[in-house]
């Protein structure tokens, strides 16, 4: 029987790993220090995904070259033990930071941020669960937030909440923003969106910031073509110095509390100051978020005579001076073969509703 070797090989092959084990982890160490890029500090956004792994982390990383190697990151995850305590989320980094930094940033979630966007014409109740679900906050805290006193002071409204003054934009908040901290910027936001030469316009028109960005969401609403911006608010300005009532659907649709649609008869006998058809002038205040865009048409209308206008199925608006004209628009709208009930169509098509109307 052939007696068995010594265990000299297994010793060796011990020690070539073990060798091998401090080299690799003496490089990682070195580069633990030493920034992915030395020459500058580039900011770098970087989404984690909910359930992904720390080497798909670490894979997403090197992509932007906030880290030099997805593997030698992922295996100094595993050495410091913090593979496994990976917070996802969206990453505001640097690709000067060093590995340990990363790290850190992963394992505690620092510069996790969140990102949010609102939409043109949104309303309040449309923010606000669209902000908590963000924010992971309550929608009370958020609809607190739009009642404070000192916002509704600040930007002289007369109303309950700050509807229409939640600028629409593309936002980035810090981690644990409070409802308050994202309120507070969106109206900043419009602040810094109001241009000061706007102002000098005001008493040309006779109307204050807040009745402009009141109709500046009632065309928000009404337009789907940006060009027919200046004219679907002349129509509005012309009725206003006639002392015509507005019977604009999308208040109708505000003061039901739903989304734009089509509206019923039955629906405008709603009693609500934001029925445009009872009450004549501008309701109290706007009936969601008006771009820029619709602010500055709302301050320089066209120069057009018209007072009436319907909505075609391609979204497009006839535009027509007096009543007549306007039933005859509203039969050559009907006439044609694709019809979209749920174009936004301005209630001046229905001739019953318009009977009072010269």
């Amino acid at each position: 029987m052939t007696p068995k070797r010594s265990g000299v090989r297994a010793p060796v092959v011990t020690w070539i790993l073990a060798a091998a084990m401090i080299l690799v982890v003496a490089t990682i160490w070195f580069v633990v220090g030493v920034p992915a890029n030395l020459t500058r500090g580039a900011e770098v956004r970087i989404v984690i995904p909910k359930g992904a792994s720390f080497r798909q982390a670490a894979e997403s990383l090197a992509a932007k070259g906030v880290v030099t190697s997805a593997p030698a990151f992922a295996f100094y995850g595993r050495v410091r033990r913090h593979d496994r305590s990976l917070r996802w989320g969206t990453y505001v980094l640097h690709d000067a930071m060093s590995w340990e930094q990363v790290l850190t940033s992963l394992r505690l979630g620092r510069g996790v941020v969140h990102t949010l966007t609102i939409p043109e014409g949104w309303t309040v109740a449309e923010i606000a669960p669209a902000m908590a679900d963000v924010l992971d906050i309550p929608v009370d805290s958020v609809l607190a937030a739009v009642r404070d006193t000192a916002l509704r002071r600040r930007l002289d409204v007369p109303t309950p909440t700050i509807e229409g003054y939640l600028f629409p934009d593309t936002y980035t908040f810090a981690d644990r923003a409070t409802a308050r901290d994202a309120v507070l910027t969106m109206v900043e936001r419009f602040e810094q969106k109001w241009k000061p030469e706007w102002d000098s316009i005001l008493p040309r028109l006779k109307l204050r910031r807040h009745d402009i960005v009141t109709l500046a969401s009632i065309v928000e609403r009404e337009v789907r073509r940006g060009e027919e911006r200046p004219v679907v608010s002349a129509v509005y300005h012309n009725r206003l110095r006639r002392r015509m009532p507005l019977q604009a659907d999308p208040t109708v649709d505000y003061a039901l509390g739903r989304k734009p649609g089509r509206v019923l008869y039955k629906d405008l006998r709603i009693d609500s100051p934001y029925n445009t058809y009872r009450f004549p002038g501008l309701p109290p205040g706007p009936i969601g978020s008006p771009g820029a865009a619709s602010i500055e048409a709302s301050l320089k209308p066209a120069n057009v005579p018209y007072l009436y206008f319907v909505a075609a199925a391609d979204g497009h608006h006839e535009f027509r001076r007096t009543y007549a004209e306007h039933l005859a628009a509203i039969r050559m709208v009907r006439s044609r073969p694709a019809r979209d009930s749920a174009t936004g169509t301005d209630t001046t098509a229905r001739p019953a509703a318009k009977s009072k109307s010269p």
